[in-house]
């Protein structure tokens, strides 16, 4: 039964996939094609990213296991030294603090380095994903850039070009399917932001996956304001 709590990895690197050849069939010079091509392999990045966090590391498990068998096998030689006493009454009330002294020394040594080596694997897992959320941070502001020359009121014929006016051969309607695919690129960057929190509830992540999609969001906006510059220029509105 599908899921419908959690995004699915599969189906958003198909849509990523179908977004980038929609793009192609119209507009297959252009750069945005290239940077949609790109997405396409971070989103396949993704998907394969996602499934290694959600592992725990070997290694580490093994050494938190060992450290386990040391604790207990501390406790339970701490109290063998009293057992093993020809006269347990015998024993001095020195002799007994200098026992528990040292086996909660040890206890409390080993339980540090399980905390340490707990840790460290939560530590591993968000370096991991927050190098993968920079860069699709680093796509979002891409995808940005190929639409911030993109004028509208230029397209209707409504400005004239001066000699530094960046190259702009787009009409109405083509220029309305350029940013429409500009806004959905940057729908499906914050999508794959928040596929990473499917496998990690860590605060420093949950907190960049909100950053990244408020960027995404507030980059459209752009877009749509620039949309509706447009369809307020065509005839009939």
């Amino acid at each position: 039964m599908p899921n419908y709590s959690q995004l699915n990895p599969e189906l958003l690197v198909s849509t990523v996939e179908t977004l980038s050849a929609r793009i192609g069939e119209r507009f297959p010079q252009a750069g945005l094609h290239k940077v949609s091509r790109h997405l396409c392999a971070i989103a396949a990045e993704s998907r394969q990213r996602v499934n290694e966090t959600g592992r725990h590391s070997l290694w580490i498990r093994v050494l938190i296991g060992l450290l386990l068998v040391l604790l207990v096998a501390g406790v339970v030689v701490t109290v063998l030294a009293f057992k093993i006493q020809p006269e347990p009454a015998s024993v001095t009330w020195l002799e007994f603090v200098q026992v528990m002294e040292s086996g909660i020394n040890d206890v409390i040594f080993i339980g540090a380095a399980i905390f340490f080596l707990a840790s460290l694997e939560n530590r591993m897992r968000r370096r991991r994903i927050l190098k993968a959320l920079h860069e699709l941070r680093s796509v979002a502001h891409v995808i940005d850039m190929h639409q911030l020359t993109k004028d509208p009121q230029r397209a209707a014929g409504l400005l004239i070009a001066t000699p530094s006016s960046p190259s702009h051969d787009l009409s109405p309607d083509q220029l309305i399917r350029y940013l429409d695919y500009c806004s959905e690129m940057l729908s499906m960057v914050g999508k794959l932001a928040a596929l990473y929190l499917k496998r990690s509830d860590d605060a420093v992540v949950l907190s960049t996956v909100d950053e990244i999609e408020g960027l995404t969001t507030g980059l459209s906006r752009k877009i749509w304001q620039k949309l509706m510059i447009i369809h307020a220029q065509k005839p009939g509105h």
